[in-house]
């Protein structure tokens, strides 16, 4: 399964990316590539990953968050994740990582979600 990332505006001066997919070895380095790419074109109140879409992560992609992060960090913005799918968050969890991304509550499928149109 490949990646996808949707870049937002949201209230405030929020910049949302949204990954969709797996977050591995062959896809980490896009993940990466939205944090640098917002960065390089202002200075975001705070950037939120909403992680509800990602359905797998492994070391790799852990590692490109917290890349994200400090690239956020050196910048004086605020990276933070949101709506974490269970198994993202699960593995935050077991790493010792949730707190660093301001310890979101998981995301449930009971929640609504919003319509994705097929090829969006």
């Amino acid at each position: 399964m490949s990646l996808s990332i949707v870049k937002s505006v949201l209230p405030g001066g929020v910049i949302e990316i949204a990954p969709r997919g797996e977050i591995d070895v062959d896809t980490a380095y896009e993940v990466r590539e939205a944090v640098a790419e917002v960065l390089a074109k202002g200075r975001p109140a705070r950037i939120e990953l909403n992680m509800r879409l990602v359905t797998f992560i492994d070391s790799v992609g852990i590692s490109a968050m917290v890349a994200g992060f400090q690239t956020a960090e050196v910048s004086g913005v605020k990276l933070a994740v949101t709506e974490p799918s269970r198994f993202v968050h699960r593995q935050l969890w077991v790493t010792g990582l949730l707190g660093l991304f301001g310890a979101p509550e998981p995301y449930y499928a009971g929640t609504p979600t919003p319509e994705v149109l097929p090829g969006a």
